[in-house]
């Protein structure tokens, strides 16, 4: 039988959700402890270790009625997470976590259940990590989207739009022009922008360890698109093994090869969408207010473009 649980909010959570012009996220903040308690009860599940979050959801291992393991996942339902499920039930578990339920309501999700405290960043060797990550990502984006997943194509457009008005904010006049270059070159794609299901934040930290497989992937953002616009958080994460390589642009351009030649992706249009996702995030910064773009964005853009085919 199921019964209630206390949920102390993580302080993460209301630092994503609770702010003054979140009004929303304030109120999924507030019925949050409730919401638990009534999907462990409507999916007759009951808590099976402390629960654990991120920045946008609530994780909390499970067991089902027959004892099946199993982990409950809630955050709020935006337009981002809207597509999660859908992208999860196209992969079907091939590469990914398996979803095995989802109130569309409330946005909860019923998840197989992971090694939460066996992250593919815990694997010393970088050159094993990567080489794992690319079979994920060459898996992942080997299927098309399904209909009504956001589109990389709006997305870039929606960039190219903000370009204009962005790019004078930064102060040093070489990061402009290397913004303007990223926006060159996803103008160069735009009308080709792809179809594929994209995870769009494949990195060491959102691969866990299976039992069904070695290593599955979790949060994932859906996005219908060009494989290589997924490229980017595997190339700037742990970041500090490709600094202690003792050579940035080597180590750079080994994970770019390993990830395109895993997906048989084209080098050249590879390249153009990873500089439109440090396009994309520098754009980001400067919404928040920075007026420099981050030295780790700026060494994979300028490696890429000295590489270029």
């Amino acid at each position: 039988m199921t019964t209630s649980i206390r949920i102390d909010v993580p302080d993460a959570l209301v630092a994503s959700h609770g702010r003054e012009n979140d009004p929303s996220g304030r109120a999924w903040l507030a019925g949050l402890p409730a919401l638990v308690n009534a999907t462990l009860h409507r999916w007759d599940l009951r808590p099976d270790g402390p629960p654990g979050n991120g920045m946008a959801g609530l994780v909390l291992p499970v067991r089902r009625s027959d004892g099946t393991p199993a982990a409950l996942k809630l955050q709020p339902v935006t337009e981002e997470s809207a597509d999660i499920a859908p992208g999860l039930r196209t992969w079907n578990g091939a590469g990914a976590v398996l979803l095995l339920d989802h109130d569309p309501d409330t946005g909860a999700m019923l998840l197989e259940r992971l090694d939460a405290s066996r992250p593919l960043s815990a694997v010393a060797d970088d050159g094993a990590a990567i080489q794992v990550l690319a079979g994920l990502l060459a898996r992942l984006t080997a299927v098309p989207a399904p209909g009504g997943t956001r589109h990389l194509a709006d997305i870039a457009a929606a960039m190219l739009d903000q370009v204009p008005g962005a790019v004078p904010r930064l102060r040093d006049p070489a990061e402009r022009r290397l913004v303007r270059t990223c926006a060159a070159a996803v103008t160069e794609l735009v009308g080709e922008p792809g179809d594929r299901l994209l995870h769009w934040d494949l990195h060491y930290d959102n691969v866990l360890a299976g039992e069904r497989e070695p290593w599955l992937a979790i949060d994932p953002e859906p996005l219908a698109g060009d494989p290589g616009f997924d490229l980017l958080p595997a190339l700037d994460n742990r970041w500090d093994d490709v600094v202690a390589s003792g050579d940035v642009t080597r180590a750079v351009l080994r994970r770019f090869d390993l990830l395109t030649e895993a997906a048989g992706l084209d080098r050249r249009r590879a390249t153009g969408w990873t500089l439109g996702r440090v396009l994309q995030n520098a754009l980001w910064d400067i919404e928040d207010g920075k007026s420099a773009l981050e030295p780790v964005q700026v060494a994979i853009a300028t490696t890429l473009l000295g590489h270029r085919a």
